[in-house]
């Protein structure tokens, strides 16, 4: 009966983007819904950029072994980016009219810098599309009894199908529906399992006092660590395309500032429930084993109702697909927009450019099913997934926007230099902190050090002459 129900419910929800679909006539409703979205549709959507495997299964089965500091990453550096891209990145930006966050880098910077910064663009979400599949692979393991590498098959096989029709208005409009169910799926079972476990003061009361500590002690190696855990996600995913098109998708400056502040409040809120349920999880089975990643689904098949469980895992499954659909889409959108297209030197029509970026869909569901297969850590798949775009593009989107010195030289040294210092620290040198500290420093100079010098240089030309 839950196998069917949830059958059932993921049917109806491709149909809502289906009929969404409908909307889709230009690669610009294909990508950024027309840029027509309403504060409803948009602040939700920006909702549902992270909240998915990683809010649910990763961060909650990080908080089982480290307590409160262990989840800085997600969701409080997620909740930080949003805050910083509605404060200094979304009405500068949407005022430029963009396609895809490439287009920044092509109109800032010049085309040689669109194709070297669309390379770092698109490869980061392989990783993050392969921890949706891997969650959407688990909760299908649970309810049917299937190996997780088949669920994540399954999985792959509906989303990418669902993506390659729909689109962000189909993405947006799901979003919407989808996280009003998930809040009230996850209420439901944090009342259920609260209640199961003497209570919220009951469950407050046993926890160690070492899980709630939220900052870090007064040594340089932890504090930089600490630093580093705000930054994966918090400054990481600023130059990232999926939060860009779902803040360029509003319909207006204001809507997409006004979202990104509400997207935030709700998403630091609402994650807080799995980390909640996570709890009375620990206090129910205090000498749990195995792969606390399935603790979450575990409890929902042990300690609640037919309806609940139609409830939860359904909301999860939908709530997970939308996030993974978008993920595919964004990657998609700077492969064909920013890298095939200046490739071919030739100008294609609107419909060639639909027809490629579905293409591309398929080729970057491809690869992160594969990825999925073999790795099943989501929250490391996640956390992987933003550091590269942090030691890449950040440093060239903040200073292309707020340094006017700022130029193409120094822009692709600083995403050069920044990815070969976090690769040589990565892989080669262990310096006991996280390799993107160094990464990102030496990407921020380079830039600065790149754009002074080329000025230097360009201006002494212009004397000779």
């Amino acid at each position: 009966m839950l196998l069917a129900s949830i059958i059932l419910y993921l049917f109806l929800t491709i149909l809502i983007g289906y009929w969404a679909a409908r909307k889709v006539r230009t690669s610009k409703d294909f990508m950024l819904a027309g840029r027509s979205l309403p504060i409803l549709l948009s602040s939700s959507a920006l909702f549902a950029t992270w909240f998915g495997s990683e809010t649910v299964f990763g961060a909650s089965a990080e908080f089982l072994k480290g307590g409160l500091y262990a989840v800085i990453e997600d969701p409080f550096g997620a909740a930080l980016c949003l805050i910083l891209f509605g404060l200094f990145f979304a009405r500068k930006l949407y005022n430029m009219n963009l396609l895809t966050l490439g287009d920044y880098f092509k109109v800032r910077y010049g085309p040689r810098t669109e194709l070297i910064a669309s390379v770092f663009l698109a490869p980061p979400y392989v990783g993050y599309i392969a921890a949706q599949l891997v969650a959407m692979g688990l909760i299908l393991n649970v309810v049917t009894g299937m190996a997780v590498w088949q669920g994540v098959v399954v999985s792959a096989f509906v989303v990418t199908f669902y993506t390659y029709i729909g689109g962000m208005w189909a993405i947006s409009i799901t979003d919407f529906v989808q996280s009003i169910i998930i809040i009230l799926g996850l209420l439901a079972l944090a009342i259920v399992l609260g209640r199961e476990a003497g209570g919220v003061v009951n469950v407050l009361s046993e926890v160690q006092p070492e899980n709630f500590r939220f900052f870090p002690r007064a040594e340089w190696k932890e504090v930089t660590t600490y630093i580093a855990a705000w930054s994966v996600l918090g400054l990481g995913s600023l130059p990232s395309q999926d939060v860009f098109q779902r803040s360029m998708s509003s319909a207006s400056a204001n809507t997409a500032v006004r979202s990104c502040f509400y997207a935030a409040v709700l998403y630091l809120t609402v994650a807080m429930l799995p980390l909640f349920i996570s709890l009375c999880t620990k206090q129910l089975y205090p000498n749990m084993q195995g792969d606390t990643q399935l603790t979450l689904p575990n409890m929902v098949m042990k300690h609640t109702g037919l309806a609940v469980q139609i409830l939860f895992f359904g909301s999860l499954l939908s709530a997970i697909m939308s996030t993974t659909s978008s993920a595919m889409l964004a990657p998609a959108a700077i492969f064909s927009e920013n890298l095939v297209r200046p490739i071919l030197k030739e100008k294609l029509s609107d419909k060639q450019m639909l027809v490629l970026t579905r293409a591309s869909v398929l080729l970057f569901s491809c690869i992160a099913t594969v990825m999925a297969c073999f790795r099943s850590n989501i929250y490391k798949l996640v956390g992987e997934s933003s550091v590269l775009s942090l030691v890449t593009l950040f440093a060239a989107l903040v200073f292309g926007l707020y340094w006017k010195k700022a130029n193409g030289a120094g822009a692709i040294l600083s995403m050069l230099m920044g990815f070969f210092t976090w690769s040589v620290f990565e892989f080669m040198y262990d310096i006991q902190l996280p390799s993107l500290v160094p990464a990102t420093i030496v990407s921020i100079v380079s830039l600065v050090v790149g754009s002074l010098t080329w000025n230097t240089y360009e201006n002494r030309n212009q004397s000779t002459e």
